[in-house]
């Protein structure tokens, strides 16, 4: 049977392959049965410090983001700011355009901004071009390196798995009646940034393929 310490050790290879370092306090107490399922990213279900249903989001955020920054491992300046046509979104930008979706439903979620008002709100002025992508961010968003969009991505993502460790169940069901797209609950939301995130992940890997 497998020893706690080769758990964690399992564990913290598994954080490692995510760009974080270390195991969370709240996960060094946590039992066997949710540490083998937090160091294995394709076993959805609880995690330490999150309500049984926000377990689940964390599940979906973690598995995904795994997933697209294998898709863009290794890649230098050039694949970053490569444009497959002139009305075309390069990786980099859209690595940026993801790290802002973040930011805006964390914005929306967690601190009320609505996003009529989101443009002009001064936290969200360094993700404005990010967001729009299109003309001003083929201009804009190029010349950086790979650890420059994975600090945006993981900063805004941990920003948001922190607001969610302090938070229940119910709030993430709580309902926002007055969304743009119609009545929808904070886990409805959040879940679209990981879908999102699937969606272009899909682009960046036909991007790539393409890449000369």
């Amino acid at each position: 049977m497998m020893t706690l310490d080769r758990r964690n050790f399992l564990l913290k290879a598994s954080f490692s392959a995510l760009g974080l370092s270390g195991i969370p306090e709240a996960m060094a107490a946590a039992s066997p049965d949710t540490i083998l399922q937090e160091q294995n990213l394709n076993v959805f279900g609880p995690r330490a410090g999150y309500t049984p249903q926000m377990s689940s989001l964390i599940s979906m955020f973690d598995w995904m983001r795994f997933t697209m920054l294998r898709s863009v491992e290794g890649m230098g300046q050039k694949e970053l700011d490569f444009l497959l046509d002139e009305n075309a979104n390069s990786i980099g930008a859209m690595l940026f355009h993801l790290a802002a979706t973040d930011k805006l439903f964390y914005l929306n979620c967690f601190e009320g901004v609505t996003p009529q008002t989101l443009f002009n709100n001064e936290k969200f002025s360094e993700y404005r071009i990010a967001m729009e992508l299109g003309d001003n961010a083929r201009q804009e968003i190029k010349g950086y390196d790979l650890d420059f969009y994975l600090e945006k991505l993981e900063t805004t993502r941990e920003e948001t798995k922190k607001a969610l460790s302090e938070r229940d169940d119910e709030w993430l069901m709580a309902v926002d009646n007055d969304f743009p797209w119609g009545p929808t609950n904070n886990y409805c939301k959040l879940f679209h940034v990981c879908e999102h995130e699937s969606n272009h992940n899909g682009q960046i890997k036909l991007i790539r393929s393409r890449i000369s």
